[in-house]
């Protein structure tokens, strides 16, 4: 029994020794980089510091944020994807930097399969179609039947070109029967503002952004994107159970420079799985207004297959030239 209980005792020594081996060599390189690419506030900044902070303690190592706007989030990716192997350094971003830019920019100075691995998926987001109190409707047929009628209002507002509520809008357009006029916006502060005023009739967004001024009664989301109603406005219908078999999602995701050697890329990739399952941190996701996801390394790759497979022949047969 003696010999037994050394030799388990030499076993666990030397897993110890071999797991402090490697978080040492996770931190031997200095702290690590979150690459974000746009500016403080925003929700995926705001994901990418809830989540630097739980990994700071976690791996016992400074977890630094580091903004780097510009170009919608593409000269980020530029950056990062120039990383040494030495350093580590991840990039949260959402699928118009690592979708729809690399369908639509002839030259995006980046290969979003070649130049990056995906580390984890760690929130989803719904889009939300909304319309002003000046629209004659309160349910998503009635928009549909309304639109048919009066063609020349099938103007959706979204907050920018090129943004994945500008393509969800192109998608319920097919699948209404209605032909979609785009507006694009420079972010979503101006176009609720025109959605509430009454210059633009319906509008496509992200849930959190209108949730605030459907709540107050300034507007009404008809119905949500996601598979099932969402947590947040659970009283709102999904576009289904309205009458339009749509659906769609949108979502932030760590990826990893595609110079990091493996065993740091699984390494990170499980603390924030980990880190994802934390109570404290799903509870502060939901402060937020964000849907936290915990997902693999091997789910987080098939849900990015799964995506381009349902966005990328919208984003195609849009004809969208930046």
């Amino acid at each position: 029994m003696a010999h037994f209980t050394k030799r388990a005792w030499l076993a666990s020594a030397i897993a110890l020794a071999s797991l402090g081996s490697s978080m040492a060599q996770a931190q031997a390189d200095g702290p690590l980089h979150i690459v974000v690419g746009y500016p403080p506030g925003g929700s995926t900044d705001r994901v990418a510091r809830i989540v630097a902070d739980k990994l700071q303690a976690k791996l016992a190592t400074p977890v630094v944020v580091d903004n780097k706007p510009g170009a919608g989030g593409r000269l980020a990716a530029q950056q990062v994807k120039a990383t040494p192997s030495n350093q580590l350094t991840l990039m949260i971003a959402n699928p118009a930097v690592m979708v729809v830019a690399p369908l639509v920019f002839k030259d995006n100075g980046y290969d979003a399969e070649r130049d990056f691995v995906p580390v984890s998926y760690v929130n989803s987001y719904e889009f939300a179609l909304a319309v002003g109190a000046a629209v004659p409707v309160r349910e998503l047929s009635h928009l549909v039947a309304w639109l048919r009628a009066n063609p020349e209002k099938a103007n959706f507002g979204v907050p920018a070109t090129g943004s994945l509520p500008h393509f969800f809008g192109l998608m319920m357009g097919d699948k209404a029967k209605v032909q979609a006029q785009i507006v694009g916006y420079k972010g979503s502060a101006p176009l609720l503002t025109d959605l509430i005023g009454g210059q633009v009739p319906v509008a496509f967004d992200t849930l959190d952004s209108v949730l605030p001024q459907h709540e107050s009664g300034k507007l009404r989301i008809l119905a949500v994107s996601g598979d099932k109603r969402s947590a947040l406005a659970p009283g709102i219908p999904t576009f289904k159970e309205a009458g339009l078999n749509l659906s769609g999602v949108g979502w932030n995701t760590f990826f990893a420079p595609s110079s990091m050697p493996k065993a740091k890329v699984e390494m990170l990739s499980k603390a924030i799985t980990e880190v994802m399952k934390d109570p404290d941190t799903q509870r502060k996701f939901n402060d937020a207004k964000l849907t936290p996801v915990v997902s693999t390394q091997a789910q987080t790759q098939a849900m990015l297959t799964a995506f381009k497979a349902q966005w990328a022949p919208t984003v195609q047969s849009s004809g969208f030239q930046p």
